[in-house]
C-alpha cells in the first residue's frame, strides 16, 4: 500500500456506477488503488466509467445487472466469490425515484420498483455479499441515502418511504455484524448533489447551484479509510 494509492490491494463494489455520484465514486476509488466492480443496467455508461478508470491508470471490471431480477445478485456475488475470495468496500448507490406525488396517488408500479430496487435489492445485496465481507479485513459498507428517509416532506413518500427501509436495513445488519469482525457500515446522505436524478426532482433548478458528484465521490474515499462506528451517519 502507497501513500498515492492507499486503497491498493482493495476490492469494491458500486451499485448505480454508471452515472452521476456511483460514477464518481468508481473513479475516485479506482484513483486510490481499488480494483472496482461496476454495476449498473446502462452496459455503454458502464463502458465508459470502465475506459475512464483505465485511462486513468486504474483497473475495473463491469457487471451489467437490473437490480430487479432477483437471481442477478446472487449470480454476481458468485461470479467475484470465484475470482476473488473477498470484498473490502460496498458502496450501495443504486436507487430509483418515483414521480413526486401525494400519497393519495403514487402509482402503485412505480411505488413497486421503488420497493424492489431500494429496499428488497439492498436487503439481497448484503445476504449476498455478506460472507465475501466478512473474508476481507476492515471491511466498508456505505449506503447512499436521502434526508426524506429520516424526516418525511410533501410529495416524497413513495421515495422517503423505500430510503427509510433502506436506512433500516442497513443499520440492523450494522449492529448484527458490530462484533463478528471488522465490517464497519455507514449511512452517507450526499445533500443536493448535480445528478439526472436530482435534475429530475427539481426541474427548474440552476445546475451549477449545486456539488458535483465528485465532491461525495472524495469524502466516500476518505470514509472507508477511516475507523469509523459502526452506523455511523453523516451529511456529504
Amino acid at each position: 500500500m502507497s501513500e498515492n494509492k492507499p486503497l491498493d490491494g482493495r476490492i469494491a463494489l458500486v451499485t448505480g456506477a454508471s452515472k452521476g455520484i456511483g460514477a464518481a465514486t468508481a473513479v475516485a476509488l479506482a484513483d486510490a488503488g481499488a480494483h472496482v466492480v461496476l454495476t449498473a443496467r446502462d452496459v455503454k455508461s458502464l463502458e465508459q466509467v470502465e475506459d475512464t478508470i483505465h485511462e486513468r491508470g486504474g483497473s475495473a471490471t463491469i457487471a451489467p445487472m437490473d437490480l430487479s431480477e432477483s437471481d442477478g445478485i446472487p449470480r454476481l456475488a458468485a461470479a467475484l466469490a470465484q475470482r476473488w475470495d473477498k470484498l473490502d468496500i460496498m458502496v450501495i448507490n443504486a436507487a430509483y425515484l418515483p414521480v413526486l406525488t401525494p400519497v393519495t396517488q403514487i402509482d402503485p408500479k412505480q411505488f413497486s420498483q421503488a420497493l424492489t430496487v431500494n429496499v428488497l435489492a439492498t436487503q439481497a445485496l448484503i445476504a449476498a455479499f455478506d460472507p465475501l465481507l466478512k473474508r476481507a479485513d476492515h471491511a466498508r459498507v456505505i449506503g447512499l441515502t436521502s434526508s426524506v428517509g429520516a424526516t418525511p416532506r410533501a410529495y416524497w413518500s413513495a421515495y422517503g418511504a423505500t430510503k427509510a427501509a433502506f436506512d433500516n436495513l442497513l443499520e440492523t445488519y450494522a449492529s448484527e455484524v458490530e462484533k463478528l469482525g471488522d465490517i464497519r457500515v455507514a449511512i452517507l446522505d450526499p445533500g443536493a448533489t448535480r445528478t439526472q436524478m436530482r435534475a429530475r426532482a427539481y426541474p427548474g433548478e440552476d445546475p451549477a447551484t449545486v456539488k458535483p458528484p465528485e465532491d461525495v465521490a472524495a469524502r466516500i474515499v476518505a470514509l472507508v479509510q477511516e475507523d469509523f462506528p459502526t452506523a455511523h451517519r453523516e451529511r456529504a
